[in-house]
């Protein structure tokens, strides 16, 4: 792995002491908690959830609040605001104001007194993600944003990850990733291996079966 990669954190590092890490739980997320908790002397991170409570993400949040002797602040995914209001598997309440990402940013920013924001975006995520970081540098200065594996490759991750012995969330077992959304295929695969947390999944979203027939639907018809 070129040392090259980790040119990005060490700049960041020498720019500031302290950063706020919005951490998923997925592969590049994992890679850059590491990489800041490594390189700054204070961080706080976030976790946007989409439904309080899943045992296999609190599993996972506890490691590694455990790993590096932290508290992970756990908040509403932004999305959420959307979904109630639209009435995504639930009926709609239009009472529920929209939330942005910026908001959600700000809201860290403010209740932490820290600038930078580092999170997980890679190059090689999309052709919107490569012009996005082009465009602003591995550190973007004016947004106060952070791209610790801006550069890495999947298998630059999948090294970084097994040669500091980090865990992957539980679910990417089964998901191929780690939980993101209600999608049919992934909300079927919650519900046959983590049946309790479905039901938590159901209580927000009472009518989530919808999108697994839906999805059996589609598999039907291929």
């Amino acid at each position: 792995m070129s040392n090259l990669l980790f040119e990005t954190i060490k700049a960041a590092s020498r720019i500031s002491d302290k950063c706020i890490v919005f951490f998923s739980g997925g592969k590049d997320s994992i890679v850059t908690l590491d990489l800041c908790a490594r390189y700054f002397k204070k961080i706080h991170v976030v976790f946007m959830y989409s439904v309080p409570n899943l045992s296999f993400q609190e599993a996972n949040l506890r490691w590694y609040e455990s790993k590096y002797g932290i508290k992970i602040e756990r908040i509403p995914h932004f999305m959420i605001s959307e979904w109630l209001r639209l009435g995504t598997f639930r009926k709609a309440d239009f009472s529920v104001p929209i939330v942005s990402i910026n908001d959600v940013y700000n809201y860290a920013r403010i209740s932490n007194d820290m600038w930078w924001i580092a999170a997980g975006e890679r190059i090689a995520d999309s052709i919107v993600r490569r012009a996005m970081i082009k465009n602003s540098g591995s550190i973007d200065e004016k947004r106060g944003r952070i791209y610790p594996v801006a550069h890495f490759s999947k298998a630059d991750i999948m090294r970084y990850i097994q040669y500091h012995s980090l865990k992957l969330a539980p679910e990417s077992r089964w998901l191929g990733h780690s939980f993101r959304s209600l999608d049919g295929k992934e909300m079927l695969l919650v519900k046959q291996y983590y049946p309790q947390d479905y039901e938590k999944i159901r209580a927000w979203f009472p009518f989530v079966d919808a999108a697994i027939k839906q999805y059996e639907m589609t598999q039907n018809e291929n």
